[in-house]
């Protein structure tokens, strides 16, 4: 069972009209809500791919409710804790030539309810292969709260992927994610550098295991201590892009918890992320396409790594 872990969930409402028009009326065509954040979009992925995963996290009030609902109604296990606060919602303004998203905060969490979550988070560990540490830490949370889960991921010998930003990424680095992935704006942030090869290392350098970097339509970077590599879509895809990033993680977490090779892993995240990016909403993909462009993306390999250089700020 792969274990993803959502600390500021949300109810996610999908707007799509023709053509959004800034500062005027807009009409929208379709309405479509789920249950949302980067870790339960994970998860969605992988139950859709036909790999067990188990959702957790924090959900409060009535959006919480309704998240719990519709998470029962894709059978999807849910082992989230309730919080006192409301959980957010996000909307995805989506029209023919792109997505604009709008994002709450998120509830309060109040020390209280953290050591409740820590509690029930390490029951769940020992039935995990894989946990996946996923999106925005809510108010309240310390920002080192990734790597107290990493850390209790790893007493319990399971591997951590880690996708997260700014002081919550550099904060879990000590405690050795098995894999972190960063898009390119989040590596350049996080590491003061605009190189990506360069940024990756020092990520390796701060303690990630390994590093897999997306690009967008550009594919992945791949640093590992096993060698790195560059992998690519075989065409540009438009579409709805927010989701993209999550089916990387799902394939990434899904190849370590199979034990696949780094080039067939990064194959799959690529043909992935990309039918994703075709699919009306988040944690969804277009299986046609994603049967098709797996036989298409190559990988290309760029040479062993050897860690060098300074740790990220």
């Amino acid at each position: 069972m792969i274990l993803t872990v959502t600390l500021n969930a949300a109810l996610d409402l999908t707007y799509r009209l023709p053509e959004v028009r800034p500062h005027a009326s807009n009409r929208v065509r379709t309405v479509s809500g789920q249950a949302g954040g980067k870790g339960i979009n994970v998860a969605r992925v992988l139950a859709a791919l036909g790999h067990a995963a188990t959702v957790t996290g924090l959900v409060g009030g009535p959006t919480g409710r309704a998240v719990r609902a519709e998470l029962a109604e894709a059978g999807l296990p849910d082992e989230l804790v309730e919080v006192a606060g409301e959980t957010r919602r996000t909307v995805a303004v989506a029209d023919d030539r792109d997505t604009t998203v709008l994002l709450e905060p998120g509830p309060e969490i109040s020390p209280p309810e953290w050591r409740r979550f820590l509690a029930h988070y390490e029951h769940l560990l020992p039935g995990a292969s894989v946990v996946v540490l996923s999106g925005s830490l809510p108010p309240g949370l310390p920002v080192d709260a990734y790597r107290g889960l990493a850390e209790r991921a790893r007493a319990h010998g399971v591997a951590v992927v880690l996708d997260a930003d700014g002081p919550a990424l550099v904060r879990a680095l000590p405690a050795r994610p098995a894999v972190v992935k960063p898009n390119a704006h989040e590596l350049a942030a996080a590491t003061g550098t605009a190189d990506p090869a360069e940024g990756a290392e020092r990520l390796r350098v701060a303690g990630a295991e390994a590093v897999v970097a997306s690009f967008g339509p550009d594919g992945l970077l791949a640093l590992t201590s096993e060698g790195r590599w560059r992998a690519r879509p075989p065409e540009a895809v438009a579409g709805n892009p927010t989701g993209a990033g999550d089916a990387v993680v799902a394939a990434l977490a899904l190849g370590l918890a199979t034990g696949l090779p780094w080039p067939e892993r990064l194959r799959r995240a690529v043909a992935l992320s990309a039918a994703a990016v075709l699919a009306p909403q988040a944690g969804r993909f277009d299986a046609e396409a994603h049967h098709r462009l797996l036989a298409l993306v190559r990988t290309e390999e760029l040479g062993r790594t050897h860690p060098q250089g300074e740790a990220c700020p």
